[in-house]
């Protein structure tokens, strides 16, 4: 974990913030403010540390669209969250964004953990959760056996990533300011 200097700071905060306004109202997240906070990303790294702040930069984005990218593929997410961690990659670079993983993980878990519980959807997200399994072990996508297990199926139970990403970016912040090295 390493400090982030005050400018990427506050790009960080402003972009995973407004993406979970927008998620939770519109459930989607702009392009324009993942494309708009990658290129800011790339940009004052590069100009704080010209060509390692670039490296590191591209490196994070290229981390987060590794880890997340797939999971669009199978259904899993929407383009808007793969969107959007490519661009806090790009903003905090690769080591500072797997603890943002980390927490967004929690984040999500618990997040999912209550709106499953609230929906009362307990037995059926253990049942899909069995054919996800079985679907993976079989080398299939589990949307194509369970069209709950599709992320853009109206009848699924979704869940507004861009929130987790926010508190997890948040208490990134947070903690980064407590423990990392300045």
């Amino acid at each position: 974990m390493s400090y982030l200097p005050l400018v990427l700071q506050a790009l960080l905060l402003l972009v995973v913030v407004l993406a979970a306004i927008f998620d939770f109202r519109e459930r989607r997240v702009p392009n324009w403010l993942a494309l708009g906070g990658l290129l800011l990303g790339v940009g004052i790294n590069f100009g704080l540390s010209h060509v390692s702040g670039l490296v590191t930069s591209l490196e994070g984005l290229g981390l987060a669209f590794l880890i997340y990218f797939p999971l669009y593929l199978l259904r899993g997410m929407g383009a808007g969250d793969v969107k959007l961690m490519g661009a806090v990659g790009a903003i905090v670079g690769p080591a500072n964004w797997l603890w943002i993983l980390v927490l967004t993980s929690m984040f999500g878990a618990v997040m999912a953990i209550i709106l499953v519980l609230y929906k009362g959807r307990l037995r059926r997200t253990f049942q899909n959760l069995g054919m996800l399994l079985i679907s993976v072990r079989y080398g299939q996508a589990p949307y194509e056996s369970n069209p709950e297990l599709d992320v853009r199926n109206e009848q699924a139970v979704r869940l507004p990533h861009a929130i987790s990403i926010a508190l997890g970016a948040i208490s990134f912040l947070v903690v980064s300011a407590i423990w990392a090295p300045k």
